[in-house]
This record gives structure tokens, C-alpha cells and sequence, in this order.
């Protein structure tokens, strides 16, 4: 029988790290994971219907998932060899690592941000140079340069809108970042459908710049797609580290079916906007709180009380959020998804409530 010291075994880059939280606690509202509250309309769900019925699930996936890249390159106009398809974007995170680093390398990101790009990295042997925001989450090109340059960076992870922070950076600053960094800058508009911006546009000018999007903000987060944009030499450099059948089949005719019947998810987005609004609006008539500008489908707000206090009261009341607290930058911090009108307007009256 083996009875081998195992932690001996396992790399020490590995050992140190904190496995990403998710937050899988039972409550009736569910405020944050930064999801589409809605289930997919019913119009959609019949679509889904004959997805099942058409499936040939005995066969493996089209490697190459192609109809969902012609679906893709029509509605963002691009080729699609411009495409490559991620069981999530934190997948293409990975992959894109794989292809642009090699043991030791740097990569570069503002800090806070998206967690998993430094936690990728450090389980690849990565070095994470983090710049810190400023007091209104934003930053200016030139110094991160500098430091990005100085430190032989191979990457540059930008969340576009950012997330914990829900705000876009200036958009000139990420420009002069796209123009002037030497290596590769990564553009993370997972949230894009609420920001509605993007630098999509740059892409035929600048051969360096990948946007990432996801499916997981709008609808389909049981789904698990994501997509990468860029020059097709990076596309093929992507698909020579990308698993093969990577996304199944269920997944990729799922997503094709949706949007090409756009319209009543379009209408839940635009609900979600709405209610964004209503929700920065009643939280800012709280005193004791600090909310923060939104482009995203969350609100990042500061509390003067322990943050942790009040995430365990709304929690006891069957409400879980997103505490944040642990980052030192985001001493008392919390963020809400925006849920339905219902759930937003029991988020708010359980505020009321405690706060008083």
C-alpha cells in the first residue's frame, strides 16, 4: 500500500495558492455571482427544446464549433477565423498564457481586479505585476507602461467593464496602453452587453489587442462559453494549446439558438440596465453609504460598518452577496448583482431595514 508524502510531490507555486470561493450557499436571493436573474424567456426554451431532439449526443462535438463562429462572425463582423471558442473565457485566460509566457514570465494587470487572471498565473509559474487603481478605480496609461515595460511583461490583462469595481477605464488611457505596450494587452469585456463599449473596432489596426467576451453575463452561465477576438495568427497559435472538443455539443447549439433569437434576452438586459439605475439611485440615499458608478450588471458599495456584518444579516435574512472585504483595497466593501425588480426591491427594503 503507498503512503507517499503527497504535499512533497505537489509544486510549491501550487501550495500557496487560495483556490478561487464561490459562494454555493442556499438562499432564496441570490445577488452574487454576477449572473442574468431571468431564466431564458419562454420562446428561447422551445428553441432549446429541439436542440435536445436534434443532438446526435453519441458523437463528439464539432472541434471547430463552427456554426456558432459563423452565428459569432456575422453579429461582431468579424472572419471567423478571427474566432476561438473557450469552455468560458477563463479557459482562454489559460490558453493565452500558455502561448504568450514561459516559466517566470510577467504578467501585468490593475489591481483590484478579475482574481483568476493571477491566480491562472501563479499556477503556471507566472510572475502577476499588479498596478493599483486610483481612488476612482481608474489609472493613467504612462505609469503602468513604464512599469509593464520595466518589468519585460508578456501580457496585460484589462477588465473592461472591471469587475469587482463595475466601472470602465477611461477609455483613452486603455487606448494609449493598446498603442504603445509591446507586448500583448488583452481586453476583458465580459460584461459588454451592459457597458455597451468596446475596442473591437481597434483590432484591424492593432495585432496585439484580443477581446474576451462571455455568454455567462446574459443567460447562459449553466453553459459555460466564452470567445476570444483577434488577429487570426493568434486564433491559430490558440487552437494548437486548445483541448480538442472543448465545448460540447449541447453548449454550442444552446448559445447558436440564442442569438439568433436575440430579441427577448436584449429585453432582459435592458430590464437589468433599469434597475441598475434604480439601485445606485436607493443606495446612494443611504448615508452610511459609498456606492460607486456601475457599467456592469453589479454595484460595488463601502460601508462605515464591518462589511462582514452586514453580508451575515443579509445573509440571515436568505439574501447573499458578494463580500469583499478581504482585499485590502476593499476594506468594507460589497457588491449586488442586479436581480429581478422583485428581488432588487427586497435587497433594498432588508438595507433599509438594517441600516436603521
Amino acid at each position: 500500500m503507498s503512503n507517499l508524502d503527497l504535499m512533497q510531490l505537489i509544486k510549491g507555486r501550487v501550495q500557496s495558492l487560495k483556490a478561487y470561493h464561490v459562494e454555493n450557499i442556499d438562499c432564496e436571493i441570490k445577488l452574487h455571482a454576477n449572473e442574468n436573474p431571468f431564466p431564458p424567456p419562454p420562446e428561447i426554451l422551445k428553441l432549446f427544446e429541439d436542440v435536445f431532439k436534434t443532438s446526435d449526443l453519441n458523437r463528439y462535438p464539432d472541434p471547430d464549433c463552427r456554426l456558432l463562429k459563423q452565428t459569432l462572425s456575422k453579429r461582431l463582423g468579424v472572419i471567423p477565423e478571427n474566432l476561438a471558442i473557450g469552455n468560458g473565457s477563463d479557459e482562454l485566460i489559460q490558453i493565452l498564457l500558455q502561448v504568450f509566457c514561459d516559466l517566470g514570465d510577467t504578467v501585468g494587470f490593475p489591481d483590484p481586479t478579475f482574481a483568476m487572471y493571477a491566480i491562472i498565473a501563479q499556477g503556471m509559474g507566472l510572475k502577476s505585476l499588479t498596478h493599483p487603481l486610483d481612488d476612482q478605480w481608474d489609472f493613467k496609461a504612462e505609469p503602468f507602461l513604464e512599469s509593464l515595460e520595466a518589468s519585460g511583461a508578456r501580457i496585460a490583462f484589462l477588465s473592461y467593464p472591471n469587475n469587482p469595481t463595475g466601472n470602465c477605464f477611461s477609455g483613452s488611457e486603455v487606448q494609449k496602453v493598446i498603442e504603445n505596450f509591446s507586448g500583448i494587452v488583452v481586453v476583458d469585456e465580459a460584461y459588454h452587453d451592459f457597458a455597451r463599449k468596446t475596442f473591437l473596432s481597434e483590432l484591424p489596426r492593432h495585432n496585439n489587442l484580443i477581446i474576451l467576451r462571455s455568454m455567462s453575463k446574459i443567460g447562459l452561465a449553466a453553459l459555460r462559453v466564452g470567445y476570444a477576438v483577434a488577429d487570426p495568427a493568434i486564433i491559430a497559435q490558440i487552437n494548437k494549446i486548445r483541448l480538442p472538443y472543448n465545448l460540447n455539443t449541447v453548449s454550442q447549439n444552446l448559445t447558436d439558438r440564442l442569438l439568433n433569437h436575440f430579441a427577448p434576452v436584449q429585453q432582459q438586459i435592458d430590464t437589468l440596465l433599469a434597475e441598475r439605475s434604480r439601485m445606485i439611485d436607493a443606495l446612494s440615499k443611504f448615508g452610511q453609504l459609498t456606492v460607486y458608478p456601475s457599467d456592469a450588471n453589479f454595484v460595488l458599495f463601502r460601508v462605515e460598518q464591518d462589511s462582514a456584518a452586514l453580508y451575515k444579516r443579509l445573509m440571515d435574512k436568505d439574501t447573499l452577496i458578494r463580500d469583499l472585504g478581504s482585499h485590502p483595497r476593499l476594506k468594507n466593501c460589497l457588491r449586488v448583482t442586479i436581480g429581478t425588480p422583485a428581488e432588487n426591491k427586497s435587497f433594498l427594503e432588508q438595507m433599509a431595514h438594517i441600516i436603521k
